[in-house]
């Protein structure tokens, strides 16, 4: 009995030796062969993944010193906007004259990555970063850039006593963003044309580039060319629909045109001069049907006009497939205008191929800073501070959500302006506007120098990434 339990208990003490031995030479011939682990069932590996960072807030130093998100009417926006895409998404599933389809590659990339691909230039994302102090700044005079800079934006000639806005630069995170350079901007600018086509924010934009290449001064070397892109003085109007100016040195073309609601307008009845106007929400504006062809750099940009009292005013009516908007959802403001944004990107997106040489921008929507109330019931933006409220944007993705998810997948960029123009509520033209009613204060648009030179430097850092790819 002893001998029978002697011999069990060698036997079991040599195959536990066999094992071990086993299991040794398998972790040495994994260590040494990690082609073994092809054989193995595609989900039996452990798989370790760094947090997912694309979600954080935009985190900034609130006026208490502590660490909050943004705030104010762009976040509420922000999130309104979500639940619309998500609505409008279901809706134009089921319309028939819902934009035509994107052509994009999903068996290698996510949604996200396409996005992350579609925002970055050789791995830097512009939009994030922070403000920092650079006493080299302004770039150009706001006393006397007076051919191009608007009076009612140049706060150096209203009441407004401080200056240190102008004393900011915007420096993206982990990556180097190439400097302004006037010689620069028009080398690889030469023969081309660069249209912004939007709103007031547009215009403002516009502005500052002319600013910004002329050093805020006249020049005989900058020539008036509107009349080729049908930008006169209408008959009865007081200013035309747009200007362009030609820089002769290097047939550079800078050109801006008036569209508000970035859509097609046209009179319903052309013979009553009080006739309404069709707002038609799937159609581009006759101007980019007409001179696509002649554009290589394009910044798109709509937003702040679509509200009932503007449609009102205008007197336009929504129209969808030429014909009068029936769908109730659509008949919503912010449907309205998220539908628009993707008819826009998506038509311009398939005129790429036929025009290889066009590079186009969807520009984000510049925030509002508002404060108890808008422009006509008392709102105000008071402060006079740099980065009182923040100078740090740590978010992956833009806070504009309609004009993200409206480029993702398509040859159309998205210039994300949102979140860095956010924590800037000190350089809006306030309340010095000389002309200004009483008490109206404009939290909207931007005094110059500001803000918008920032976007033409990220405008700018992009054509020369392209310019680089393409050489």
């Amino acid at each position: 009995m002893k001998a029978g339990f002697s011999i069990f208990k060698s036997t079991a003490f040599s195959l536990l030796l066999i094992v071990l031995v086993c299991a040794t030479v398998l972790v040495w011939a994994w260590q040494r062969t990690p082609l073994l682990t092809a054989f193995l069932p595609p989900n039996s590996l452990l798989q370790l993944s760094p947090e997912d960072k694309d979600n954080q807030p935009v985190l900034t130093v609130g006026r208490n010193g502590t660490a909050e998100t943004s705030t104010g009417l762009v976040e509420a926006e922000v999130k309104h906007d979500q639940k619309m895409e998500t609505n409008l998404k279901t809706d134009v599933q089921i319309m028939e004259f819902a934009p035509p389809e994107r052509s994009e590659n999903t068996s290698s990339t996510t949604g996200k990555e396409q996005y992350n691909e579609n925002v970055n230039d050789q791995g830097c994302n512009y939009a994030k970063g922070k403000w920092v102090l650079d006493n080299s700044r302004p770039l150009y005079s706001g006393f006397h850039c007076n051919q191009w800079l608007s009076h009612m934006w140049a706060c150096r000639l209203m009441q407004r006593k401080d200056f240190a806005y102008e004393k900011l630069r915007w420096q993206p995170k982990n990556c180097q963003m190439e400097e302004f350079e006037v010689s620069k901007f028009l080398e690889r600018m030469r023969d081309k044309t660069l249209a912004f086509v939007g709103d007031s924010l547009g215009r403002q934009q516009f502005q500052s580039l002319m600013c910004m290449i002329t050093g805020g001064k006249g020049s005989h070397d900058v020539i008036d060319v509107g009349k080729e892109y049908g930008l006169v003085m209408p008959h009865g109007g007081t200013r035309p629909n747009g200007w362009a100016y030609r820089f002769s040195s290097t047939n550079t073309t800078v050109l801006y045109y008036w569209s508000t609601c970035l859509c097609d307008l046209e009179p319903i009845n052309t013979t009553n001069p009080e006739t309404d106007y069709a707002m038609h929400l799937d159609r581009p504006p006759g101007f980019l049907r007409q001179f696509l062809h002649k554009l290589d750099i394009l910044v798109l940009n709509t937003g702040h006009h679509w509200n009932r009292g503007k449609l009102k005013a205008n007197r336009w009516v929504m129209y969808v497939g030429g014909m009068p908007n029936t769908n109730r959802r659509l008949a919503m403001i912010g449907d309205a205008k998220n539908f628009t944004i993707h008819s826009i990107v998506n038509w311009v997106n398939s005129q790429l191929p036929k025009h290889p040489h066009l590079k186009a921008f969807y520009r984000s929507i510049s925030p509002r800073h508002f404060v108890n109330g808008d422009w006509n019931t008392g709102g105000s933006c008071d402060n006079t501070t740099p980065m009182s409220i923040g100078k740090e944007v740590l978010q992956d993705e833009s806070s504009d959500y309609s004009a993200g998810n409206a480029v993702k997948g398509t040859g159309v960029k998205l210039l994300d302006i949102t979140a860095l123009s956010q924590l800037r509520d000190e350089g809006h033209i306030s309340h010095y506007r000389t002309t200004a009613a009483k008490g109206v204060h404009d939290c909207l648009h931007w005094c110059l120098p500001g803000v918008p030179d920032t976007w033409n430097e990220i405008l700018f850092a992009h054509i020369s990434a392209t310019s680089v790819i393409n050489s």
